[in-house]
């Protein structure tokens, strides 16, 4: 098993803590490809579910969650599925005809899986799946606050789930937003009341000149009726 020394960071998809490992790997990727599954692949898919103990019945109804890893030959070598509800993401019945490349595979599925959750704006992912891959790849034990968000038709909220934060949670960001329109509200009446109160200090302002120039044009007119050679002189 490998373990990576690079530390994880989640904003915008970060997967450092697999980039050692897939470059380890790179030179060997070449012999291997992964794609989404077709209804060509169903037959080969139900024979390694049932090598698996799954459900290959109900598994072979959903066949377009499934990602798969052939060989340059185009033989089934495994497959994942991501199934999305919620804008989260599960990924589930993880399946290989031989253990041994498992290491090989999974980063290759991971990308997949990671290029699917990017596309589709993805929140949260979702699995039960054991092997310490997942871990290395940042998904961590849910939380009480985590599992408020599994949805419901995943199942039960105490088995053991491992979850990964992709982005900030849709009510984080409608709460961001509702925010940023109440201050954006704020300052938009903030702004009328200072151009309210402009305008009567304009107003103000215009009608003291007004008064100033009638007090002038009263006292001319006073000195005027007083003595009219006075402007005269």
């Amino acid at each position: 098993m490998w373990k990576s020394s690079l530390p994880f960071a989640i904003g915008g998809f970060c997967f450092e803590c697999c980039e050692g490992f897939l470059k380890s790997v790179s030179m060997d990727s070449s012999n291997y490809r992964v794609r989404r599954a077709t209804l060509d692949d169903i037959s080969a898919l139900m024979v390694l579910w049932q090598s698996m103990h799954l459900s290959a019945a109900d598994l072979s109804k959903r066949i377009t969650e499934f990602q798969i890893a052939e060989s340059a030959e185009g033989g089934l070598l495994g497959a994942v599925g991501l199934q999305m509800a919620e804008r989260q993401g599960l990924i589930h019945s993880e399946a290989f005809s031989d253990f041994a490349l498992a290491e090989q595979l999974r980063p290759m599925l991971w990308d997949r899986i990671h290029v699917l959750a990017t596309n589709h704006g993805l929140l949260r992912l979702w699995t039960h799946e054991k092997a310490p891959f997942w871990n290395h790849c940042g998904m961590i034990k849910a939380d009480a606050e985590a599992l408020e968000k599994l949805p419901a038709a995943w199942g039960d909220q105490s088995a053991g789930w491992l979850t990964l934060k992709l982005r900030e949670d849709l009510e984080t960001v409608v709460s961001l937003d509702r925010e940023f329109a109440m201050f954006m509200e704020s300052e938009k009446q903030r702004t009328q009341r200072a151009f309210r109160h402009a305008r009567i200090l304009k107003a103000i302002a215009s009608l003291l000149a007004f008064v100033v120039f009638a007090l002038i044009l009263g006292v001319a007119f006073y000195l005027f009726r007083k003595n009219p050679h006075l402007f005269g002189r």
